[in-house]
């Protein structure tokens, strides 16, 4: 069985004295995660424990609705990513990114501004045996990428000049987002919704355990 990585289970643990990292099957896929252990997440917080929460999040080492409900659909419709050249922006724990490289990508590169998530898409890649590259900066890309992925990053309402700039390092944006439902730009088609939850499960409202999903493709010039 593999180990839980030093450095994340150390940053965690800096956080959360008794969190651990634990190698957790996800529902409807054939993909692992190495996510912060349930038992932990059901219990009072001290007002210390919820100060450097808020602080500085672990979101890395939870599976969010969003890019759950992105693995099940390139489960799916693989033809999404096959052969493709893809950008998971925001990566996170790097689900959505994984599930296009196990889906047949010709490249994935995990984007994310924090160490830690990058450092976290590179354990769960291992996890799961797919190669990924890794990236700190969407900006410093060149824009080659036939597909950006996006998967809770619109949570932030300043975030949604980013759908403009998706489409300036890829062809085509698949966005898929738990809290907004509408996302009010001309570029973007709504494609529908799934039902997705977030793990460790968080008992969200229900409203926020289904996922929008919208599509963009650039103009040609």
């Amino acid at each position: 069985m593999p180990q839980a990585p030093q450095r994340l289970q150390a940053a965690l643990s800096e956080l959360l004295g008794d969190a651990r990292l634990v190698n957790s099957a996800l529902p409807g896929c054939d993909l692992r995660l190495w996510l912060i252990d349930a038992l932990n997440m059901d219990r009072a917080f001290s007002p210390d424990e919820t100060r450097r929460i808020l602080e500085d999040p672990p979101y890395w080492c939870f599976c969010w609705a969003s890019g759950l409900a992105l693995a099940h659909l390139l489960a799916e419709q693989p033809e999404w990513v096959r052969g493709k050249r893809v950008l998971d922006f925001g990566a996170g724990s790097g689900i959505a990114g994984i599930a296009a490289a196990r889906a047949g990508a010709l490249e994935v590169v995990a984007c994310d501004l924090d160490p830690l998530a990058v450092q976290a898409c590179r354990a769960n890649a291992q996890l799961n045996d797919v190669p990924l590259g890794y990236s700190a900066d969407f900006f410093t890309e060149a824009d080659r990428f036939d597909l950006i992925l996006v998967a809770d990053v619109l949570y932030d309402r300043a975030n949604l000049p980013l759908l403009d700039q998706f489409l300036s390092r890829g062809r085509q944006a698949l966005v898929a987002d738990s809290r907004v439902r509408n996302v009010d730009h001309p570029a973007y088609n709504f494609l529908g919704q799934r039902e997705a939850l977030t793990l460790p499960d968080l008992a969200e409202p229900h409203e926020f355990r289904r996922v929008s999903l919208y599509h963009a493709s650039r103009q040609p010039l």
